[in-house]
């Protein structure tokens, strides 16, 4: 047992999730790093913990239940709690056009990224509830919120496509009901802004460590607002 705060980050070898594993390290919290790629996921466990910082990979597939549930075994018998999920495996998908995009070319996507949240969320719930502030952070994207696609200002309302942006609308209602639903929890969703990583071949215009920073801030946050939007910003509409 420990009485660090403990973290699980979810594709978390690469990019923002790496990201956030580290700041959150770097705050005295034990981390698992969840990867599916395991050379990927040790080697980032264990740059991570170079300079005395608890980072532990942890082999975590969000689409397999049977990984799901064993991570979970595994964190309850090492803690007996979890305090911060970091809902961050994603996936872009194919991304075909709007008139060729067929009921099938959902499935991958959402598979990560929704039903990969509920996995996660519903298999830790017992031990998240046996934290002092259970916080989980789903990280979302502009490309699902309406208020963002409505703004002409934003680069999203631009965007087109069905596959993506409707995953991640999907995972902002997730988040809005799992608030709704545990009111002991802290759980929002945190769009992370236009990100140089694998997700989009690197052409973003943040760093991974800019777009972790608001989702740290709400992992650490112990006192706030529950089932929220937000961006570097601040909150902004669903």
């Amino acid at each position: 047992m420990t009485n660090a705060d403990v973290a699980v980050v979810t594709g978390a070898n690469q990019g923002i999730g790496r990201e956030v594993a580290r700041l959150l390290a770097a705050e005295g919290m034990t981390v698992h790093l969840g990867a599916r790629d395991r050379e990927r996921g040790r080697a980032a466990a264990r740059d991570l913990s170079a300079d005395g910082a608890d980072v532990r990979f942890v082999p975590l597939d969000v689409t397999d239940q049977s990984q799901v549930d064993a991570v979970a075994r595994q964190l309850g018998e090492e803690h007996g709690r979890i305090d911060v999920l970091i809902n961050n495996a994603g996936t872009g998908g194919s991304r075909p056009a709007v008139e060729e995009t067929t009921a099938d070319d959902f499935e991958a996507v959402m598979d990560v990224n929704l039903l990969g949240a509920v996995r996660m969320t519903h298999a830790l719930l017992p031990l998240l509830r046996k934290a002092e502030h259970p916080r989980v952070v789903n990280v979302t994207s502009g490309r699902g919120s309406f208020a963002v696609n409505a703004d002409p200002e934003r680069m999203e309302s631009r965007l087109e496509g069905l596959v993506y942006p409707v995953s991640k609308t999907a995972l902002n209602m997730l988040t809005y009901q799992y608030a709704r639903a545990l009111p002991g929890f802290l759980i929002n969703a945190v769009d992370p802004g236009f990100t140089a990583t694998a997700l989009n071949g690197h052409t973003g215009t943040s760093t991974p460590e800019q777009s972790a920073t608001t989702i740290v801030r709400l992992a650490l946050s112990v006192r706030g607002p529950s089932g929220r939007l937000f961006d570097s910003t601040g909150e902004i509409g669903w």
